[in-house]
């Protein structure tokens, strides 16, 4: 999973670095993420996964590092809610 998200944050976030060069626990934020393209990676995991983000993981944290967005898209894949 982690590889595609890398993808999707490739394709979609625009950073000045290759997601591929950043660890699991790299802070996107610092990287170059930005709100919008949280938003637009957002959709796009929604899309690839089949899944809906609950308001309440629509904050910064859940989309902070890789390992938090894999961590997030894991709990919604599973079908529990955060909580």
């Amino acid at each position: 999973m982690d590889d595609i998200v890398r993808g999707l944050i490739t394709k979609t976030c625009e950073l000045p670095v290759d997601p591929i060069t950043l660890a699991d626990d790299a802070d996107l934020y610092a990287a170059g993420l930005t709100s919008f393209a949280s938003v637009q990676l957002m959709l796009a995991l929604e899309e690839e996964f089949d899944i809906e983000f609950p308001d309440q993981l629509l904050n910064r944290k859940t989309f902070a590092t890789l390992r938090a967005i894999s961590d997030a898209v894991a709990l919604l894949r599973s079908g529990r809610e955060a909580a």
